[in-house]
């Protein structure tokens, strides 16, 4: 518990639990770990999401496929990264999207309605949980907010620039994510028309980029 310790006192969910208190968290909220390979599924879309998944290690990539097969990334979630939240908030029974290990991973299951609902032993640290919860789902909100704002571009180069936007950060040079494939299907673009767009803002003199690290001028 001492390990896990160390990565979820980094999460939004966990905080103000102090290491003291987090052995008597997990217990009361039946936290499990489970370990995953690359590109295996962690959450199947029509699975259920009575629960909550805090990334311990590597990462996992939220897709939505469908029903011809197109696949669109919502995001992708590292260390200490939550999901399943929303929807288990919101009652939704059945999941929505798929989440799939991007690399090798490690994931702390928790139960949401333990976290949710007060203790038989009154522990005093379920109502932070209970707090930290309704700032992360707001938090959330935000993101997705962000993400309806880069979809709602009406070129691909303004859907570019408003992904390149969110990452950057206020640094020039910046790391992405995702490869080309992986960018084009979270802008829901043409692959082949978003590289041709990437080389014309290069020769403009707007960016320039090595594989999925950009430099913007």
């Amino acid at each position: 518990m001492k390990n896990i310790y160390e990565t979820v006192k980094d999460s939004p969910l966990f905080n103000g639990v102090g290491a003291g208190d987090f052995e008597k968290v997990a217990g009361c909220i039946e936290s499990k770990t489970k370990n995953y390979p690359k590109d295996d599924i962690v959450l199947l879309a029509g699975g259920s999401v009575g629960f909550i998944g805090l990334v311990l290690s590597g990462s996992v990539r939220v897709i939505k496929e469908d029903i011809e097969g197109n696949i669109m990334i919502l995001t992708e979630l590292t260390k200490p990264d939550i999901f399943g939240e929303v929807f288990a908030c919101a009652g939704i029974d059945r999941s929505p999207v798929t989440v799939i290990a991007a690399e090798e991973c490690e994931i702390l299951f928790i139960n949401y309605k333990k976290v949710i609902a007060s203790c038989s032993l009154a522990c005093a640290f379920h109502s932070k949980l209970i707090e930290n919860m309704l700032n992360l789902i707001a938090k959330k909100n935000l993101m997705l907010n962000q993400k309806i704002e880069i979809l709602s571009k009406r070129t691909t180069r303004e859907k570019l620039l408003a992904l390149f936007e969110m990452h950057q950060n206020a640094a020039k040079k910046f790391t992405l994510p995702y490869n080309r494939e992986e960018m084009a299907q979270y802008l829901c673009v043409d692959r082949s028309a978003m590289s041709h767009e990437l080389c014309k803002m290069r020769d403009e003199g707007l960016l320039r980029f090595h594989k999925n690290v950009f430099e913007l001028f």
